[in-house]
Formats: structure tokens, sequence, C-alpha cells
């Protein structure tokens, strides 16, 4: 089990708003040592003077390796190594599949899956030679149940529990833990202009609770809701016919739910067709 997080150097990408901001709330409240990692810089830097604790501002593009190690590199440099690399930056582009951008579809590719890839891939094995350490990943529920609307985005977190999956076997008995936090439609920019289906929007803070809990007493999987993660496992198993009315009455229907791009319009232009646009949840 993972120490409590007092005095843990835990690093947070696309930490600048939404989810991110609020895992750096709730880590530096819990007396973590907090790294706010995210490519709009000044934004970061912002919501470092308005958290509690001791928690600073870096640059970081996750779809850069050299940032990414910088970024890194410049938490150590400040506190020791990082305990714990939450990895939070994702964006979503919403619509029909065969409208969908390609640069839209590139752009989650490379921030939600190669992201993530790269963030384990640069922290993992100095953990592994120290024998501790934790990677959280903030997925999302559509990584089982994909919405209508969602195609691209829900590939790309279908891929990250895969990755993590896999890589998760490679590092059992290190003492370095993995764990894929889903939840559903979170009350974020990300979400703007979309729907939540039966389930209730969650907050920013629930996510970031489901964090620190996971911290506290890691596992590799956690739904939010947990009623998510039950949809999900029948829907792995039930006959097609069935699958869909399952699939009818649980997940939302994007496609039928953005019929209005305007609530999208300024995230999306900022955040997945903005090749210099920040990344966060």
């Amino acid at each position: 089990m993972q120490p409590t997080p007092t005095g843990l150097v835990i690093a947070v990408t696309g930490a600048a708003r939404g989810i991110g901001r609020e895992i750096a709330r709730e880590l530096a409240a819990a007396g973590a040592r907090v790294a706010l990692g995210d490519r709009d810089l000044d934004a970061a830097r912002d919501t470092a003077r308005a958290l509690p604790g001791d928690v600073a501002a870096f640059p970081v593009d996750v779809t850069d390796t050299p940032s990414f190690t910088a970024f890194l590199d410049a938490v150590e440099q400040r506190w020791g190594p990082v305990d714990v690399l939450v990895n939070n930056a994702g964006v979503m582009w919403v619509g029909p599949f065969d409208e969908e951008p390609e640069d839209a579809a590139r752009r989650q590719v490379d921030v939600n899956l190669l992201g993530v890839i790269r963030g384990v891939r640069l922290a993992a094995p100095a953990m592994r030679a120290r024998g501790r350490g934790q990677i959280v990943t903030i997925a999302s529920g559509a990584a089982k149940l994909a919405p209508a609307g969602e195609a691209t985005y829900a590939a790309t977190k279908h891929a990250v529990y895969g990755y993590l999956n896999a890589v998760r076997t490679e590092l059992h008995g290190s003492g370095v833990r993995l764990s894929v936090v889903l939840p559903g439609v979170v009350e974020t920019e990300l979400a703007a202009g979309t729907a939540t289906g039966p389930v209730r929007r969650l907050t920013p803070a629930e996510v970031a609770r489901a964090v620190l809990a996971v911290i506290r007493r890691p596992r590799f999987e956690v739904s939010l809701p947990r009623r998510m993660g039950l949809a999900a496992r029948l829907a792995a198993v039930l006959p097609d016919p069935a699958r869909f009315r399952l699939l009818r009455t649980a997940v939302p229907n994007q496609v039928l739910a953005v019929t209005d791009k305007t609530a999208r319009h300024t995230y999306e232009n900022r955040a997945v067709t903005d090749p210099d646009g920040s990344s966060e949840r």
C-alpha cells in the first residue's frame, strides 16, 4: 500500500483547469507537494496561486517527449523524485464519425493515448528502480461504454485501458502500481454541450476525491459512478439486441444530443483544433 499523500511528490498533467485543477487542490490539501503541469503556463500559475499547500506550476506538452521529460526533471529538481504521476490531460471532439476532421482525430490520439504512453514510459522506469511509485490515469467510462458521437475519443480511452493493463502485468511485483479512473460525464468545458443520459453529471471534485482514494488505497480500476462499471460488464456479455437496448437506456447518444455545435465551439477551437491550445480535462 502506498503511504498517505502527506509529503508525496505528485505531478498532474492538464492541471490548469477542470478536473486537473481539482485533483491538484485535493492532493495539496491532503499534504502532497503538487506540480501543476499544463501547456497554458499562465493559467497553471494562476491556479497554483489559488491553491493551498506546497504547489508549483510547470510547462508541459504531453505530446512532446522533450517537454514531458523536462517537466518531470523540473519537478524532481524542486522536490525530489516523483512519487505519483497523474495523467489527466485529455481532449475530446464530439459529432458523427464521418464528419470528424482528421486534425481533431490526430489531436485526440496524440494527447489522450500517446500522452499517457509517454508519461508511463518516462516515469515508470525510475519508479521501478526505486521499488515504489504510482501512475494514475484519468481515462473515461467511454473506454468501455463508447457513446455514439465520441468514436475517436472512445477509441483512445479504450486503447489507454488496454495499454495500462499490459504494462501493469510487466510491472507486477516491482512496487509500481498503475490505476485508471473511468468517470462518466464530468461538469467541465470538455463536456460542454454534451448529454449525460440517465446518469447525473459528475463534478470535478468527485473525480479528485476518487484520485485521492486510489492513491491511499491503490487498485487498478475505478468506475464513477460505480453502476457504470456494472453496465460495462453487462454490455460486454450481452448479445447485440440486448446490448443496444442497454446502451440506449444507459449511455447518451452524443450525435443526437449535440445538434448545435455552438456550445462546443469555444472549447474545441482551443483544445482540439488549436495546436497550441491547452489539454486539460
